[in-house]
């Protein structure tokens, strides 16, 4: 339940709010998460009026304000093909216009495509205060749930947060060789099972395995791509759900990591 509006012009004023011991203070963006009826109290601090919308090109380097939405990235110039198609599979176009980048991977779960491509290419988060530089992955394991009330209550969901923290930039290198797959009931619908491997010219190949779940896993980080079927394979060991067993998991991620290692030749 939305008990405050705070719109500050300042970061200083920003990071005032969100770490106050009370209420539980939320950074807003796009609002399109945060605005569904939640059980738990908090207060909202929009961040209209800060500068975190900038997407620049720094050498190799791609740099994402934490309230670029989802269609400004999707239409950077030159974007990697595997990451426009996981932007285009991630929200809808409505939802892209408003959704941003860093909502979009704070409340996200083990089926988002997003956050499976950037896993893959090592991103790389800024957190205030403190200036701090953390790995997604690290991230993503950090953040807490709140129950969303939008659904009869055998169907709720819960989406994430990440208390007393902001973050305000995203960063990754463009060099890789980027590669997205998935298998979904329908080729809209969520996945449930996808696949997301990025290659470095020097060898280093990093695959990222999701579809279940709180967040997609890192199978693989390595050098060269020995022994990626076994760790694609005890990576999905114990994925089953709902939507599909651990078994069946298992056999479509190995068949769209072969499928993906190819896409970027390995």
């Amino acid at each position: 339940m939305l008990i405050e509006y705070h719109r500050p012009q300042t970061l200083e004023e920003t990071l005032t709010l969100i770490t106050r011991p009370a209420p539980l203070t939320l950074p807003l963006g796009g609002g399109t998460v945060l605005n569904t009826p939640h059980p738990e109290e908090f207060a909202v601090a929009d961040l209209q009026a800060l500068p975190l919308k900038s997407i620049e090109l720094r050498g190799s380097t791609l740099e994402i304000g934490a309230t670029a939405t989802l269609q400004a990235l999707l239409d950077f110039p030159d974007l990697s093909p595997a990451l426009a198609k996981a932007l285009y599979h991630e929200a809808t176009a409505n939802l892209r216009r408003a959704g941003t980048v860093a909502g979009t991977l704070i409340a996200s779960d083990g089926r988002s495509p997003l956050a499976a491509t950037l896993l893959a290419l090592d991103t790389q988060l800024t957190l205030q205060p403190g200036d701090e530089t953390h790995d997604l992955g690290n991230i993503l394991q950090l953040r807490q749930t709140i129950e969303q009330t939008s659904k009869p209550a055998n169907q709720q969901t819960n989406f994430f947060t990440l208390p007393h923290r902001l973050l305000t930039l995203l960063t990754f290198s463009t060099k890789p060789a980027l590669a997205y797959e998935y298998v979904a009931r329908t080729p809209a619908d969520r996945p449930i099972v996808t696949v997301a491997a990025a290659k470095w010219p020097s060898g280093r190949l990093r695959v990222v395995v999701g579809g279940w779940g709180h967040t997609p896993r890192l199978a693989l980080d390595a050098p060269e791509p020995g022994g990626v079927e076994y760790a694609v394979r005890n990576i999905t060991a114990e994925a089953g759900d709902e939507w599909g067993s651990a078994e069946y998991r298992q056999d479509v991620a190995v068949t769209l990591t072969h499928r993906a290692l190819q896409t970027i030749n390995v």
